[in-house]
């Protein structure tokens, strides 16, 4: 059943944002995240986003996401660092410990602090148009030195130490997925990195069955998604943005999130990352796919093409989807949070106190 799995995504979402190590090389782009907060958002945290077409929602890594993390979560996170450095000294490997507050910003917190227009303008949706294996190469990091000193074998002994042995060079983790999607059955070997979050903020087990109880909180939520989609406003702005689509040259469209499903789909067949089929057997799920050996002149022309449909698509949405959108949206939150107070409150403070 479709919501109960994406209910249980957003929990296992919450479960990594606890752990500090959410999806911050996911591309979720396109600078949506500059509007101001929805009445929901308010108690899910700035990075919750009701995104339009029944794409689902996207969960902040931390309730009141853009504020600065409180001194107590600064010192867990320095924890973590400490034991991962011990962990990986005992493993015959040095890793300096890094303070929080020395990580550099991300390598594109620039582009994401583009308006819409001028984003799409550069990068499309930020599919095609960023290389997200990338995210995480930062040459002011004291271990990214250390690591790249290394012999290819050693970085790959190296790789293994630190986030365990389905690790791959760019920090990703290749997991085995399963029919109905991700899952957290906690004997993931994640390495020293594992072993410290686990050591400072518990076992997945354990934070599995703190969110446990949200499950019907994150489950009317996606009732609430359908039922703002479903609405007849949001429904005749969604056809003038169709309409309006065409009339730019973008035929064939009739839900928002077509267009950038569409991106998606011709990078996945670009690079090789396409999902297993529907009921067939399961398939190693890695991180962002690397575009270092894809087609440059295929990867050119799928760039030109994302452009010009996401920016054919923002000014179709400026044009009244998005206003029609935010009302009902808008509407609809605040009557939800209304009659879940207590346990909009709750997830609020559990993740506050993490």
């Amino acid at each position: 059943m479709k919501t109960s799995r994406t209910a249980s995504a957003l929990a296992l979402l919450a479960i990594l944002a606890v752990a500090g190590c959410g999806n911050d090389k996911a591309p979720v782009a396109s600078g949506d995240q500059k509007s101001d907060k929805s009445p929901l958002a308010e108690y899910m945290g700035e990075g919750f986003v009701s995104s339009s077409g029944g794409s689902g929602v996207k969960l902040a890594v931390r309730a009141g996401g853009a504020q600065q993390p409180s001194e107590e979560e600064l010192a867990k996170q320095r924890k973590v660092e400490d034991a991962t450095a011990a962990c990986m000294k005992t493993a015959g490997f040095d890793y300096v410990a890094v303070p929080p507050e020395q990580n550099a910003k991300s390598k594109f917190s620039d582009a994401f602090n583009l308006p819409p227009d001028k984003f799409a303008q550069q990068y499309g949706y930020g599919i095609s148009t960023i290389d997200w294996s990338k995210a995480g190469d930062d040459d002011t990091n004291p271990n990214t030195k250390i690591r790249s000193a290394l012999s290819p074998a050693a970085q790959k002994a190296y790789d293994k130490a630190l986030n365990g042995p389905n690790a791959t060079g760019n920090g990703t983790v290749v997991i085995q997925g399963s029919g109905g999607g991700p899952s957290d059955s906690g004997k993931q070997d994640l390495g020293c990195r594992g072993k410290a979050i686990e050591q400072v903020y518990g076992k997945g087990q354990d934070r599995g069955a703190d969110f446990k109880k949200f499950d019907s909180l994150f489950k009317d939520i996606q009732a609430l998604q359908k039922r703002i989609d479903a609405d007849q406003r949001v429904v005749d702005a969604a056809s003038a943005w169709s309409d309006c689509m065409a009339d730019s040259g973008h035929s064939g469209f009739k839900k928002v999130d077509e267009p950038r499903t569409q991106v998606q789909t011709k990078l996945d067949a670009l690079t090789g990352n396409t999902p297993p089929a529907k009921g067939g057997p399961s398939k190693t799920i890695t991180g962002p796919p690397s575009f270092d050996k894809v087609d440059a002149a295929k990867l050119s022309d799928l760039r030109k093409f994302e452009i010009d449909l996401a920016v054919a698509d923002q000014k179709c949405k400026a044009k009244g989807y998005d206003d029609a959108y935010k009302k009902v949206q808008y509407d609809a939150e605040k009557e939800f949070v209304d009659q879940h107070k207590t346990e909009l409150e709750a997830y609020r403070d559990e993740m506050a106190n993490r």
